[in-house]
């Protein structure tokens, strides 16, 4: 689902409020208005906003009431730095993804399922260390939000607080991960040959990058 999408349905706090009751259990309008406070009314408006973006989903039962519950779990996630801003939203990854070789900077132990037998109890013992994991990746995020906005900082300070420092920050990596020349740095970094010349050249005159044959090098 598009972020910007979902910025703005949630942007709305009678829907995340919505949201956040349907989360506790499946509802019917009446309920929903009385939690709200509001007219039935504005809540199947709400209702049918969600409903259209695919975050709620609705049943009826045998007396023919319609309950309302959420379709699927969803993540997303908003950046707001001085360097730039960001959303993005994902779908939980189905239990048969492999993770093996997909986090090679995490050390995350996989169960393999064998001898799982369902027992409540050792549901229970996965879903605290689960969570566990949940948390140590947030605080693991945070460590590497703040070391990027650090080099982003430095990077900032070397070439005057106008420049662009993620895309000079992008074209010293292509740099690094190419033979150097102008145009595989602006085929990895998907920028346009002429910009990155000037970039390469900027970075040159602070001596950052140095002219090496036919491309540049990092210092």
């Amino acid at each position: 689902m598009d972020s910007a999408v979902l910025l703005d349905l949630l942007g709305n706090e009678n829907r995340r409020r919505i949201l956040r009751l349907l989360a506790t259990k499946p509802c019917y309008v009446t309920e929903i208005s009385e939690y709200l406070d509001v007219s039935p009314k504005a809540v199947i408006d709400h209702l049918r906003k969600l409903e259209e973006a695919g975050l709620v989903e609705s049943t009826t039962d045998d007396q023919r009431r319609k309950y309302f519950r959420i379709a699927r779990s969803l993540r997303l996630e908003v950046s707001v730095s001085p360097y730039g801003f960001g959303a993005k939203s994902a779908y939980p990854a189905k239990n048969s993804l492999d993770m093996s070789g997909r986090c090679p900077h995490l050390s995350i132990e996989v169960p393999d399922g064998s001898g799982t037998t369902g027992d409540l109890a050792e549901l229970a013992q996965e879903f605290a260390r689960l969570q566990d994991l949940d948390r140590e990746l947030s605080l693991a995020q945070r460590w590497v939000q703040g070391r990027v906005e650090d080099a982003l900082a430095e990077i900032d300070e070397r070439l005057g607080g106008q420049a662009d420092s993620r895309f000079f920050a992008a074209v010293i990596a292509a740099v690094v991960e190419t033979d150097g020349t102008p145009a595989a740095v602006a085929d990895e970094v998907g920028a346009r040959e002429s910009t990155v010349e000037d970039a390469l050249r900027r970075l040159s005159d602070v001596g950052v990058v140095a002219r090496d044959a036919d491309g540049y090098r990092v210092r």
